[in-house]
């Protein structure tokens, strides 16, 4: 499957909601779903960094894809998010997506300690390219395994299936010199939430971050903004939301994404263990925050 005009702009990453005892609770995860939809978002990614994806059992990653395939309907393209160390895990994971109603796969490096070399990296993105038959975004965001620019463009040139990637490590520069030597018919998605508006000016093709998912509508919103060259009003906007991410980031970070969808009528539900959900001084900071984007005080009730 080539890269085609329904990847672009502004896809979050769901969370998932999970109970005291760690069950997804999946009537929630539905809500969230058509939240996203109604908030004008142009595809969605599940199991990801935002959704504990690191902790998902492959059958629970089934079913959180199914029940998203299910409830999106065919409104927008749904994206599987990996994250997983070996080829042959990936591999599975990644055909199991493509049976579940995925049409791209999100998949990071391996992600334990010991690097692999640049050849094994290629190959690993061969394979699952390859074998899943689905288009592949590379989720450039393990530390200990940061591919650079040359090797990601090495990897588009020599693996037709992946069709991009989704840069979170790293500075702007980084991201420029990707958008500048990218290979045509290829993608940048950013995910440095601090700096949205900055990459989207640059020309990246969208976004797959944390604060799409905890302000969906205020992104796309600066989407919207970029596209039509009003950036006096994308500068304004971006200022609340960098507000907004100096709120959010810690080291709970997806059990903060959650809160701020509570307040946007979002179930509130629970992270995995061992993480846990802001205190209240937090919440108050990220509720702030977010009053101060959409002037909606209910937000703070």
């Amino acid at each position: 499957m080539s890269a085609g005009p329904q990847f672009f702009g502004v896809i979050p990453p769901t969370t998932t909601p999970f109970d005291a005892e760690g069950n997804i609770l999946f009537d929630d995860f539905r809500v969230q779903v058509r939240f996203m939809v109604e908030s004008g978002v142009h595809g969605l990614c599940v199991g990801g960094s935002s959704a504990e994806g690191h902790t998902l059992e492959m059958g629970e990653l089934q079913a959180l894809l199914e029940t998203a395939a299910e409830t999106l309907d065919g409104k927008l393209p749904l994206i599987a998010g990996v994250i997983i160390n070996s080829t042959r895990q990936a591999v599975d994971r990644c055909k199991m997506a493509a049976r579940a109603g995925s049409v791209a796969l999100q998949v990071t490096p391996p992600h334990y300690v010991f690097r692999p070399s640049d050849d094994a990296i290629v190959d690993h993105f061969r394979a699952i390219a390859e074998e899943s038959g689905l288009p592949v975004l590379i989720y450039n965001v393990v530390p200990w395994c940061y591919l650079s620019p040359a090797l990601l463009i090495r990897i588009m040139r020599e693996v037709p299936g992946v069709i991009g990637v989704k840069q979170s490590n790293g500075d702007l520069k980084l991201l420029a010199d990707l958008l500048q030597e990218i290979p045509e018919g290829k993608l940048v998605f950013t995910a440095v939430d601090a700096l949205l508006y900055s990459s989207f000016a640059l020309g990246a093709h969208g976004t797959i971050a944390a604060n799409p998912a905890a302000a969906p509508v205020a992104v796309v919103k600066l989407w919207d903004l970029v596209q039509a060259g009003r950036h006096d009003e994308a500068l304004a906007l971006h200022r609340k939301l960098l507000t907004f991410w100096n709120a959010l980031i810690c080291d709970d970070l997806p059990a903060c994404i959650k809160y701020a969808q509570s307040l946007q009528g979002v179930p509130l539900a629970l992270p995995r263990k061992p993480m846990r959900m802001p205190d209240e001084a937090r919440k108050r900071r990220i509720a702030d925050a977010f009053n101060a984007i959409n002037g909606d005080e209910r937000a703070a009730a």
